[in-house]
């Protein structure tokens, strides 16, 4: 029997069950002319037959030794053991009973195994529902270590007219257990008429501190206030609290599709969505709930199979709608913001609004199909609150709503908004609009200006496999002085594996003459080299457009790029050389464009400072790691199986990029390192905090190890199998093997051995000399000054 029910867009219930007669409700799971003369007590002396204690089994999944009792070729139970197997029995249930009168109960005893297997309809059962969730919610934990980090980006330029500039981004980064310190800067020279002058601006300097258990993170300094869709962000200088889920990467914050089921048997589930596995495991007999994480978005179709230990396969198939604009239910995401608002960012260092302002955004999944939020900022003179909030629609999509409220200066303001979007693999629809009142403002408009008084989109896409996709687009922002509305369309098709041609059209629906159209041909010619052909058309120009790319490997390695232009008054080019390598990537080329001549030069990198090293290195912005391997050079190291370089002179070696709390496996293989060391663990899982580093030490140690060949005062190889003990040290004994040999790693300058044998015991003792990175081979020596063999 099969039973399916789907309760909402994101709940399903699948109860699959053996194709067996169905108790009644109550008693009449019992046949009531089976009942015996009750034993007061319920224990089996009513029988008067033999106690059994039998190896259990209920539905394919051991229960363990139970008792029962065994008369006239039956078995009997008491009703307290059925209910601890598991049974649902009314409370006047006789006891003992004969197993046999379980209406649907299946009884297979084994006299001789002294076990009994058990098969019964779930409606009789109290199972405990199964959790299966296929995320991995563990928390990693995470370290870093003390150190500094430089980013840079270098950039120059020289005309043919001579005016010649270099900028110059920086980032300066301190960080240890106690959080991450960092500043960034930019810095330009350019040379005009003969004289260079040099301007430079700080951008943001931040201390952040996280605590990955509760996802929150504390920002101090120049930091951007939480919003919502329907709200503007404001960069200040101040404090933050606030939500991170950055912080457990496994954390899955969106809505789970929830699959409900029972399995007679124990039984093997997969769960496919799209078509694409996304879980294979085990589950008991018994009810089960599996929790999915969302691997679509938009529409799509789930399956469900079962496999019980008989080989039935059941599969059963679902719709479901996947969003990331909703949070799972339980799940609240909120920051706090107290500080002044930042002016002239980009020109000025430390320019600060001197009126102090205060934010608060929250959003709280109320259920898996609706996320609340509101959002409220506040300044002197100026107040701003608003709520809203998202709603699945079952497979329909999802529905947007807001509405905000100011008073600024006594003149009071309103905005509402309204949006809906729905997307599967063919089709997507998405619609979007908010209107604010003439008076309504936010704290962005005291230095921004106020936001539009209408925002309005609309885009609508099609994929026709054989025909390529097609999109249309609709965007109006209406401000005080000024509309501004266009239109989109694209077309996109694959030519082959290899090749694609697209089309793309903007127009500006209040200026006829302000289109632009883009036809591209693109082909790749191998994994790395490719070359697209483009017409243009803006304004009153056309223009004909030939490029060429080689990309650089991930690894490193050169790359190029040339490009010809030919249209009206535009013509010309630019060749281009990249070079990617462990300490940075530096770039080169050459341009002549409409008569404008110039040569370019980029440089990007780090530098890190940590571990006792320094280490040049690509850029990084996420986590890394240094590997120590206690001194020893060149030893090849691993990411995540990946040879990611060698440690040098000093045994460090800096590992970029890695997954700021997630465990990155890094490992050593021991047959890479000389024969006299000692490796403890091959492999060490390095988890950084965000923009840090942590130290990840391999415990290597250089051993005293030869091969030392035994003979007895006869000059013949001890007997195989003797046991040898290094004098003064405790553990399991050496055996020599064949001809004498037995390998010893733990020796001293000088030792002595004791060596029992079958016939007695005999002592040996040596100096070791080391001879290079090899094991030596010590001996033949005689084994004496004992009871000889």
């Amino acid at each position: 029997m099969l039973w399916v029910s789907v309760a909402d867009a994101s709940t399903f219930k699948v109860t699959v069950t053996a194709d067996t007669p169905t108790p009644a409700a109550n008693s009449h799971a019992i046949d009531g002319a089976s009942a015996l003369s009750i034993d007061p007590v319920g224990t089996m002396a009513a029988i008067g037959g033999t106690d059994l204690y039998l190896e259990t089994t209920l539905n394919g999944t051991d229960r363990g030794l139970a008792h029962f009792g065994y008369r006239d070729d039956q078995l009997w139970a008491t009703l307290a053991t059925l209910q601890q197997l598991g049974f649902k029995l009314p409370a006047d249930t006789p006891s003992p009973m004969r197993l046999a009168r379980l209406s649907g109960v299946q009884v297979d005893y084994d006299r001789e195994q002294q076990s009994v297997s058990l098969r019964a309809p779930l409606e009789m059962l109290r199972l405990d529902t199964q959790m299966i969730d296929t995320r991995a919610m563990r928390v990693p934990k995470a370290s870093a270590s003390p150190g500094l980090l430089l980013n840079y980006n270098v950039y120059g330029t020289q005309t043919t007219q001579g005016n010649d500039s270099v900028s110059a981004y920086t980032e300066l980064r301190a960080f240890n257990a106690a959080g991450v310190l960092s500043s960034t800067a930019l810095t330009q020279s350019a040379r005009t008429n003969g004289r260079w002058r040099t301007h430079s601006v700080r951008l943001d300097s931040t201390w952040s501190l996280s605590f990955p258990e509760s996802m929150v993170t504390v920002n101090v300094g120049d930091t951007l206030t939480g919003a919502t869709s329907w709200s503007r962000a404001t960069r200040i200088g101040g404090i933050q609290i606030g939500s991170n889920f950055a912080l457990q990467p496994y954390n899955v914050t969106t809505p789970l599709p929830e699959f409900f089921g029972s399995a007679t048997l124990p039984s093997q589930v997969q769960l496919y969505i799209n078509g694409m596995k996304q879980y294979s495991g085990k589950v008991p007999a018994g009810p089960f709930q599996l929790n999915a994480v969302p691997g679509i978005n938009g529409a799509g179709n789930a399956q469900v199979l079962l496999t019980n230990a008989l080989g039935q396969v059941t599969t059963l198939n679902f719709s479901l709608y996947g969003t990331q604009r909703l949070l799972r239910q339980g799940l609240t995401d909120w920051s706090a913001e107290l500080g002044f608002v930042r002016e002239d960012y980009g020109l000025k260092s430390f320019n600060y609004s001197g009126e102090p302002m205060a934010s608060g955004t929250w959003r709280h999944g109320f259920s898996n199909s609706f996320t609340g939020e509101a959002h409220a900022e506040a300044t002197n003179g100026l107040l701003d609150a608003g709520v809203g909030g998202d709603w699945l629609l079952g497979s329909a999509g999802v529905v947007s709503a807001s509405a905000a409220r100011s008073t600024y200066n006594g003149r009071s303001g309103s905005q509402l908004g309204l949006g809906y979007s729905w997307t599967n693999s063919r089709y997507n629809v998405a619609l979007n609009g908010i209107r604010a009142s003439s008076g309504y403002r936010d704290v962005a408009s005291l230095s921004d200006g106020p936001p539009p008084r209408l925002s309005a989109s609309a885009q609508a896409g099609i994929n026709v496999h054989r025909l390529g996709s097609f999109g249309l687009g609709y965007t109006r922002l209406d401000y005080l002085h000024q509309i501004t509305r266009y239109v989109s369309a694209y077309w996109f098709k694959s030519l082959g594996r290899r090749a694609t041609l697209s089309f793309n059209l903007n127009q500006n629906l209040d200026q006829s003459r302000d289109r632009s159209v883009f036809l591209t041909f693109s082909m790749s010619l191998d994994d790395r080299t490719y070359g697209s052909t483009s017409l243009q058309h803006a304004g009153n120009r056309n223009t004909l457009a030939v490029d060429a790319t080689r990309s650089i490997p991930t690894e490193g390695g050169v790359g190029w790029r040339a490009q010809l232009q030919q249209g009206g008054d535009v013509h010309g080019g630019l060749a281009e050389l990249d070079y990617l390598g462990r300490y940075g990537q530096v770039q080169a080329g050459v341009s002549d464009l409409a008569g404008n001549s110039y040569t370019y030069a980029n440089a990007t990198g780090s530098v890190v400072l940590m571990g006792g090293g320094v280490f040049p290195s690509r850029s990084i912005y996420n986590g890394f790691a240094v590997v120590s391997t206690d001194g020893v050079p060149n030893v090849p190291v691993k990411l995540e199986n990946n040879l990611i370089g060698s440690t040098n002179s000093r045994g460090l070696l800096l590992v970029t990029p890695l997954n700021a709390y997630q465990n990155n496996k890094v490992s050593i293989d021991p047959m890479d390192l000389p024969a006299d060391m000692r490796l403890g663990k091959v492999d060490l899982d390095a988890t950084p905090t965000d923009r840090a580093g942590t130290l990840v030490r391999f415990d290597i140690t250089r051993i005293r190890a030869a091969s030392i060949i035994l003979h007895d005062a006869a000059g013949k190889p001890l007997p195989l199998g003797s046991q040898v003990r290094v004098r003064g040290q405790h553990g399991e004994p050496a055996l020599v093997g064949f001809d004498g040999v037995v390998y010893l790693d733990t020796l001293q300058a000088h030792d002595v051995l004791d060596v029992t044998t079958p016939e007695g015991s005999c002592h040996v003792a040596f100096d070791y000399h080391n001879q290079g990175d090899g094991i030596p081979q010590i001996g033949p020596l005689t084994c004496g000054n004992g009871t000889q063999p």
